[in-house]
């Protein structure tokens, strides 16, 4: 096991170079990419690599960087690619085929403002577009679980009861260009926890169709797997963890993550970076006497409701922190989540850090003086903290 220091564009690189190798014994390696700010570099690093048994296909666009990733799995190659933003918005269409015919590949998505105007700085809205194409979503708080993460979306999406494309976030720039020591293993460890791809329903020398046209109740039966194969990703997820510490050492974190919140009065709810900050402010309200605890959201889909309902119903108080908004609405993470509660619990959103803005412990301070001083929830509030 390498100490490296690296950013978390290149940790998802070499992860995806770890896995392309590990896929030697099977049918190989196909990456499509396209260049895009700020998950260029992740890419960049992919092309530098000599992959035995492996392909890098640079192309005209993200829509076809995602077709040739497509074509690699339906072929029964493992697969990657990396974008942002509007490149993931281009790719829309592609990224819905992908999950619709159950082929496992793993995307990483450096979280970026969807333009215009252009901004390219952290937002959640890009990936958050795409919550009902039908793949994983990951949320990545540092370097390390980037790396982590990746190697485990393979298993987790390539496994026979799942067969699904899985995407992990993280928060552009924040993660993406920041230097941080993280432990890449070596191959030998990453042979062991990733076996040779199988699809059992790849392209082979037995003539069969993919992507055709089906009737109504052939396309309810298939909505039905694809939603049953999602709850499975949540159900083996445990079983997983236990193989992924026992090759690798150490840990990978759960899809729901605690900070001080086993006795907590007041939960803050966030995804990927803000959780970090969310640990700071929490840090400091307990020397104010606030009760404070901090839950991060890392796996977003499938949503793991059942465990978060358990955890919302002990705090009198809760505030979903969204950096992100669906307009007209409020705050995605927070849409997921109100289902979680019971009537006696205090919600309240707070969307922040949107476009990229600077989130400190003082503004997660100021929200909850907000939140403490509420009777009843109200609507869900914009904090502009990008000044």
């Amino acid at each position: 096991m390498r100490n490296e220091l690296i950013s978390a564009n290149h940790a998802a690189a070499m992860a995806a170079i770890l896995a392309a190798r590990a896929n030697r014994s099977g049918r190989g390696f196909c990456a499509g990419v396209y260049p895009i700010t700020p998950s260029t570099e992740c890419m960049e690093l992919l092309c530098s690599r000599q992959i035995e048994k492996g392909q890098v296909v640079r192309v005209e666009g993200e829509h076809s960087a995602m077709a040739v990733c497509i074509g690699s799995v339906a072929a029964g190659a493992r697969s990657f690619t990396a974008t942002s933003s509007n490149g993931l918005a281009y790719m829309a269409e592609n990224v819905v085929t992908a999950a619709l015919l159950r082929l496992p590949m793993v995307m990483m998505v450096a979280n970026r403002t969807l333009g215009p105007p252009w901004n390219i700085w952290a937002d959640h809205g890009d990936s958050l577009l795409l919550r009902d194409s039908g793949w994983l979503q990951f949320y990545c708080a540092d370097n390390q679980e980037v790396l982590d993460t990746i190697l485990f979306a393979y298993r987790l999406g390539e496994d026979p009861r799942v067969m699904l494309p899985v995407m992990v976030c993280q928060d552009g720039f924040v993660l993406s260009h920041t230097m941080a020591q993280t432990l890449v293993p070596e191959q030998e460890l990453v042979d062991r926890f990733l076996p040779p791809l199988e699809v059992p329903h790849r392209l082979n020398e037995q003539p069969h169709a993919l992507g055709s046209v089906v009737l109504p109740q052939q396309t309810e039966v298939l909505r039905r797997q694809h939603h049953e194969a999602m709850n499975t990703a949540l159900a083996i997820y445990p079983q997983l963890q236990r193989e992924f510490a026992a090759v690798f050492g150490r840990p990978i974190a759960d899809p729901l993550v605690g900070y001080r919140y086993e006795d907590a009065e007041l939960l803050i709810l966030s995804m990927g970076t803000l959780a970090s900050t969310v640990e700071r402010a929490v840090d400091r309200l307990r020397e104010r006497g606030v009760k404070a605890g901090g839950l991060r959201v890392r796996l977003f889909r499938p949503f793991p409701a059942r465990q978060l309902r358990e955890l919302l119903g002990r705090p009198a108080r809760v505030a979903v922190l969204d950096r992100d908004i669906s307009p007209g609405f409020g705050g995605v993470l927070w849409g997921e989540c109100r289902s979680c509660v019971s009537g006696d619990v205090l919600m309240q959103n707070y969307m922040l850090g949107l476009g990229g803005g600077d989130v400190r412990p003082e503004h997660v301070e100021q929200l909850v003086d907000d939140l403490l001083g509420r009777e009843t929830a109200g609507e869900p509030m914009v904090m502009e903290v990008g000044a």
